[in-house]
């Protein structure tokens, strides 16, 4: 701040002599600027820098005590990895043995179930008055994926065996867990966005989504 030295004049004639403290403008080129420069970063650098970014989300998902960093620092990069990963493991699980395909249709069913239901399910909070942003619940719905991406993961190697009914029910309780994992997570982060009198409208719908992940997960790996 500078101090500048001010007269005043009056009608008599005399005048007043004073100091006032006049904050100097503010630097409006620093405005919006982000605290670090990645112009001339390198690509690598870059890379792992998000790929560190994504890895934390994902430990703030497998043990949800945290609840800023998934809707402050909002990414749709997590999201992604997992939704292609349950439409390659998905793809091609089919029972039918007459039927030839390439998996293509099943990869895209899959992938639009994900998504289209991510975002119905964060058009019904936004409806109910939910507070935080749409990209917001995408990500934490997206990234709240993984419980059920590794149940998947755990379905096929149980698959490697020779199936039986104790395998079936194994298989049954891992997709269960991993429901109600991703279905516990994604609440610990979407819970504070809503009124208390309408959370169990929106707790429904979640739960639902995650259900008919993990129940495709159930009945596409029975082979």
């Amino acid at each position: 701040m500078d101090s500048t030295k001010l007269e005043m004049f009056e009608d008599e004639g005399g005048y007043v002599e004073g100091e006032m403290s006049i904050p100097k403008a503010p630097n409006t080129t620093q405005i919006g600027q982000p605290d670090f420069n990645t112009l001339n970063e390198p690509i690598s650098e870059t890379i792992l820098r998000d790929l560190r970014a994504v890895g934390v989300k994902f430990a703030h998902v497998l043990f949800p005590k945290e609840k800023k960093t998934l809707l402050k620092e909002w990414d749709l990069w997590g999201p992604l990895l997992l939704c292609t990963l349950l439409a390659m493991f998905l793809q091609g699980s089919s029972t039918d043995d007459h039927i030839k395909n390439d998996g293509g249709p099943e990869f895209a069913q899959v992938f639009v179930i994900v998504w289209i239901g991510s975002m119905v399910v964060t058009l019904n909070s936004k409806l109910l008055g939910g507070n935080i942003s749409f990209f917001q619940s995408v990500c934490v719905l997206g990234y709240c994926l993984l419980p059920t991406a590794i149940a998947l993961i755990i379905c096929r190697v149980i698959l490697l065996a020779n199936q039986s009914v104790v395998l079936f029910f194994i298989r049954f309780v891992v997709s269960m867990m991993g429901f109600l994992w991703a279905t516990y997570a994604s609440m610990i982060f979407l819970g504070d966005s809503q009124k208390p009198n309408r959370k169990l409208l929106a707790v429904y719908p979640i739960g639902l989504f995650y259900f008919i992940i993990s129940w495709l997960v159930i009945s596409k790996t029975n082979t």
